[in-house]
């Protein structure tokens, strides 16, 4: 029997769609990283039980910041605030995608709402106000929500005469907030000379990879004690932005936390896991006696 008339031939009939198959087992994590400083292949979970340090070569990859805040804190002391403060899009961004998609990927991809956990603690039993920034969260950008956030830190730290510490890492103001992520940076450091002024209390500044941007430009280099992790990156803008401006060769390794400690922009480089022993002796020698 021949087809009817009016039905398309065989080679002209669009092909089926393409079935994918369901996947039998869940994505695996990746296992085995390779470390930047000396190539060696290691085994992701034996390199987070060693603070995510190297333990070949010492090179300090970037860490966890919950891990962080669990490795320096006395356990049991740290008591979170401030946890559901959540960002906006005030102004409708959008590039490849809209900035609120992007947030509501990020956050359900990290389990947080944006890049900073601050809280109360305790270490080796010295109270202090404390916060670290994710980077894994958009890059550890500060927004809005970011800069309250460190904002409200400083603020606690004064009233209650309590020692602050940060710990950077970001790649500087988030970009689709515009003018309000920038605004960040004059209202961080207010909050932070009411600390100095008013609360006469310390705030020790540590700089983790990489601090760079708007935070670095801010309260990252204000710390009446800056201490930096080994081999860490640290600057404003990055290096072909800088020789393209001024057009002049830079030195090597000029944004290394190292490099910075020769020249005077750095006060101390702790390894990591020295970290916790360093800032309760810097609290007790800064925090005035009573």
């Amino acid at each position: 029997m021949s087809e009817p008339k009016d039905s398309p031939r065989w080679f002209e009939q669009a092909p089926a769609p393409i079935q994918a198959e369901p996947r039998t087992a869940p994505a695996r994590k990746d296992l085995w990283v390779r470390c930047p400083g000396c190539e060696q292949i290691l085994f992701r979970p034996a390199l987070m039980e060693q603070l995510a340090v190297c333990p070949h070569c010492r090179h300090h990859h970037r860490w966890d910041s919950r891990a962080r805040l669990e490795m320096l804190c006395d356990e049991g002391s740290f008591e979170r605030h401030d946890r559901f403060v959540a960002p906006l899009d005030p102004l409708e961004f959008a590039d490849s995608k809209s900035y609120s998609s992007r947030l509501a990927a990020t956050q359900r991809a990290q389990g947080e709402l944006d890049a900073y956990i601050a809280g109360s603690a305790t270490l080796h039993g010295v109270p202090v106000e404390i916060g670290t920034f994710d980077f894994r969260f958009m890059g550890g950008s500060m927004g809005s929500v970011v800069g309250e956030l460190v904002t409200r830190q400083f603020e606690r730290a004064a009233d209650k005469k309590r020692p602050a510490i940060v710990i950077s890492a970001s790649g500087g103001a988030r970009m689709q907030e515009g003018i309000l992520s920038l605004m960040q940076m004059a209202k961080t450091c207010a909050a932070l000379a009411r600390l100095r002024d008013e609360a006469r209390m310390p705030y020790i500044s540590v700089l983790a990879d990489p601090t760079t941007g708007g935070v670095a430009a801010s309260f990252a280099m204000l710390g009446d004690v800056i201490v930096a992790e080994p081999h860490a990156l640290i600057g404003f803008a990055g290096a072909r932005v800088i020789r393209e401006t001024i057009r002049q060769e830079l030195p090597e390794g000029f944004q290394t936390s190292e490099y910075l400690l020769e020249h005077g922009m750095v006060d101390l480089i702790v390894p990591r896991d020295e970290l916790k022993d360093a800032l309760a002796r810097l609290c007790r020698h800064l925090v005035p006696r009573r």
